[in-house]
């Protein structure tokens, strides 16, 4: 039996065993940020409309993921997801679905205040909360926008409505907010957040990433000990999430660190994912796609869709290579991947 004929009969497995459960929808490649890792000031050249997955496209394919292959867990990001007009109807088509999968978004938090109790009553589980820094001029300089209120108004809100919980993921970068770790965690233990940090990864649109400016895992541990007790959260599986957990002062509440770059969890990735305008990527840092859309727009029916999809993950590689001197970053930017 060759690969290709084994990939018609299987979840979505790769050739080195892995299999993903968890698929992650970019709905919109648009953002109302223009954080400086992600993208230029002046924005990048947006996909039109017509490339973009309608509602009932994106609801099913997600089906398709669910009742065909396995998917269990899926989080709609972006660009900015909160600029899809149509979020909430697709969320709650989507917690209809049998079996039920959880279904989450990550967001800036911008909008999400006057969202939150909608998604909710849509069925949303929760949301992650991209939040940098909790001072008012950092974030400024970092997202060239003005809106941290917006975004900590986002956070209560849907913490109020429930959506638990409720974390927040943070990138650190040297000189602009390289400081911020204690501050950060002070933050969001006060509020019953969940923190996150994420050492930044080569997705921005610039291509400007440098290693040497990036704050690694270790440096952030290093900054959190030096106000915080911290102690791995052995009663935690990680499995195949990407953050390592920390107990903070014993417990109950923790911290995670996702090292990305200088730890690596190729080997436990059940992730996959699909672009805005309908492209199946196997890793975040992917330099192909797999096209979905064509064939659902020329009238493929489920199983064939499904097929497809199948045999876009065998050729997934074992890792996404950053630290291999020969890495290309892909050509798409984070806003465009989805997260």
């Amino acid at each position: 039996m060759t690969v290709i004929q084994h990939a018609t009969r299987t979840g979505l497995a790769d050739r080195y065993g892995r299999v993903a459960t968890d698929l992650r929808v970019s709905l919109t490649d648009r953002c109302n940020l223009r954080c400086t890792y992600c993208m230029p000031e002046e924005g990048l050249d947006w996909l039109a409309k017509p490339e973009l997955l309608t509602d009932d496209e994106v609801v099913r394919l997600v089906s398709i993921a669910v009742t065909h292959l396995g998917v269990q867990e899926i989080r709609f990001t972006g660009g900015e997801p909160l600029l899809r007009r149509g979020l909430v109807d697709i969320v709650a088509r989507t917690t209809q679905l049998t079996p039920r999968p959880e279904v989450s978004v990550t967001t800036n938090g911008i909008g999400l205040a006057r969202q939150a109790e909608a998604l909710k009553e849509a069925g949303l589980d929760r949301v992650n909360v991209s939040l940098d820094t909790v001072d008012a001029e950092t974030f400024k300089k970092l997202t060239r926008r003005d809106r941290m209120k917006d975004v900590i108004a986002g956070l209560a809100a849907a913490n109020d409505a429930d959506l638990t919980p409720v974390k927040v993921n943070a990138v650190l970068m040297r000189g602009v907010n390289d400081t911020e770790a204690p501050q950060l965690l002070e933050f969001c233990l006060e509020h019953g957040y969940e923190l996150r940090f994420i050492e930044q990864m080569p997705l921005d649109a610039q291509h400007g990433w440098d290693r040497s400016t990036m704050i690694t895992a270790e440096e952030i541990l290093g900054m959190l000990t030096e106000r915080f007790h911290l102690t791995p959260d052995d009663a935690s599986k990680r499995g195949s999430a990407p953050a390592e957990s920390f107990l903070v002062g014993g417990g109950p509440q923790t911290v995670g660190i996702i090292a990305s770059v200088t730890r690596p969890f190729c080997g436990d990735c059940d992730r996959v994912r699909l672009t805005a305008d309908g492209q199946v990527r196997d890793c975040l840092f992917a330099r192909t796609e797999s096209d979905l859309r064509t064939a659902l727009r020329a009238g493929a029916d489920d199983e064939e869709l499904a097929d497809r999809w199948r045999r876009a993950m065998i050729g997934k590689l074992p890792g996404h290579g950053i630290n291999d001197p020969s890495f290309l970053q892909p050509s798409r930017p984070m806003s465009a991947i989805g997260g």
